[in-house]
């Protein structure tokens, strides 16, 4: 069993090196940064989306910016799109599980605001009806994926997407990369 455990975390340290040496995706995450700080400086709000695994990171992020990461210091405007569970549920069966966080962009996306969407596939069906609400109401779009970018790639602003296909490894590495965005972001709207 030591050696299974030896090779999980191999395959998790191969990952984040290769995100490491990616250099395309290094700016990505700067320009990111960049984008939602601008965001927030214009009284706007980050929204996330996801499924499963990808919706319990998508909260953790959130709770970073409307909480805090490092500092004790302002709230920042930025929600996941899945909390309520009666809004989600009476959606799900009164349209579609592809239509829950369409409508809500619908309802609190504005222009310049950031939606952020994780699925390690690139492939969510709910996501992707998400990203085209928010491309009509000019907000940026930005995924986070695994390595082809899946049908998100062609509706992002921005993709981070992360060089596997084993989702527990893309998850972990979404973590590390919205901890930089975050730890950033933080330290450049608040002058840290």
């Amino acid at each position: 069993m030591k050696s299974k455990i030896t090779d999980i975390l191999k395959a998790s340290l191969s990952v984040k090196q290769q995100v490491l040496e990616d250099e395309h995706l290094l700016q990505t995450m700067e320009a990111v940064t960049k984008v939602v700080v601008d965001c927030f400086k214009h009284d706007g709000k980050v929204l996330f989306c996801g499924n499963g695994g990808s919706a319990a990171d998508a909260q953790h992020l959130a709770a970073e910016f409307s909480g805090r990461f490092y500092v004790d210091r302002e709230p920042l405007y930025a929600e996941a799109l899945h909390v309520n569970t009666s809004y989600l549920t009476a959606v799900a069966n009164d349209y579609s599980y592809n239509e829950v966080y369409a409508r809500l962009v619908k309802a609190k996306g504005r222009k310049g605001d950031v939606l952020i969407g994780l699925s390690t596939s690139g492939n969510s069906g709910n996501i992707i009806e998400a990203f085209k609400v928010a491309k009509e109401r000019g907000m940026i779009i930005v995924g986070f994926t695994g390595a082809t970018g899946g049908k998100m790639k062609e509706y992002c602003d921005y993709l981070i997407n992360i060089p596997s296909t084993d989702t527990p490894r893309i998850q972990e590495c979404h973590i590390t990369v919205g901890h930089i965005i975050c730890q950033l972001v933080e330290e450049q709207y608040f002058g840290i």
